[in-house]
């Protein structure tokens, strides 16, 4: 099996300030991903791989370029590439362009991990990894149970007050089909369904599951802050997470 490891981060950031590059509880934001695959390739000493950093960020391209813990490539991205309207799995496109004819090789799999989701488990790239490799799907991602379900306690207006968003006579949430949220963090693509120009969730698409408290969006410098206040909880008191930010070198 040969990965391609995707870590793609724009230049600056509207909602909080150079999000991509700002320490995350001491330690630089995009080395926890980046420690996250160097544990998961250390479990795997039989992988083939690749690691490459996309970006028009000078100062994220540096700091990816001078970690101590696996050895990336750099690609300078696009101005093309580089607007706030561009799909990220175009620039993830690109860089299986440009690592296919930079390197002479094929890959098997591209993993996309995104920078602003540190609080990921080497299970959780692990999971990822194996059932993208075992069920053959166009597309697996991460994703966490639904804290509301429109089978259930979902409610949209009509014009003669509101309704359940989906009909129907369940009397517990347990009893609603489970609902998940995708939480933007892991990404597994077939070759194949990265060429064909569709949308990411236009295919067979397969599910892993992850910590729902692990993942926040980071829009606005609270955000950040709350999420430093998880992390912290979550290092403190669980040995996976714990594992991921101890690596970090």
């Amino acid at each position: 099996m040969k990965i391609l490891f995707t870590i793609c981060g724009r230049a600056g950031s509207k909602g909080i300030k150079n999000k991509n590059i700002k320490n995350f509880v001491g330690k630089p934001l995009p080395y926890y991903t980046l420690s996250a695959i160097d544990l998961y390739l250390s479990k795997h000493p039989e992988v083939d791989y690749d690691i490459v950093v996309n970006s028009d960020s000078k100062e994220l391209l540096k700091m990816m370029k001078s970690n101590n813990m696996r050895q990336v490539e750099l690609i300078v991205r696009k101005a093309s590439l580089a607007g706030d309207v561009v799909g990220k799995i175009d620039v993830i496109r690109n860089c299986l362009d440009e690592m296919e004819i930079r390197n002479t090789t094929k890959y098997d799999m591209i993993v996309d991990l995104d920078i602003t989701s540190p609080l990921r488990t080497v299970k959780n790239l692990d999971d990822l990894i194996s059932t993208h490799w075992n069920k053959n799907p166009d597309l697996t991602t991460s994703v966490t149970l639904a804290r509301r379900n429109p089978y259930f306690n979902q409610l949209m207006r009509t014009e003669q007050g509101v309704k359940r968003v989906i009909a129907s006579n369940y009397t517990a949430r347990q009893q609603a089909p489970d609902i998940y949220d995708m939480n933007a963090s892991l990404y597994a693509y077939s070759i194949e369904h990265l060429r064909s120009g569709k949308g990411v969730l236009d295919g067979y698409c397969e599910v892993i599951q992850m910590m729902d408290t692990g993942i926040l969006d980071l829009d606005h410098e609270n955000d950040f802050e709350l999420m430093e206040v998880i992390a912290q909880y979550l290092f403190d008191n669980n040995a996976e997470f714990q594992t991921v930010r101890e690596n970090i070198k």
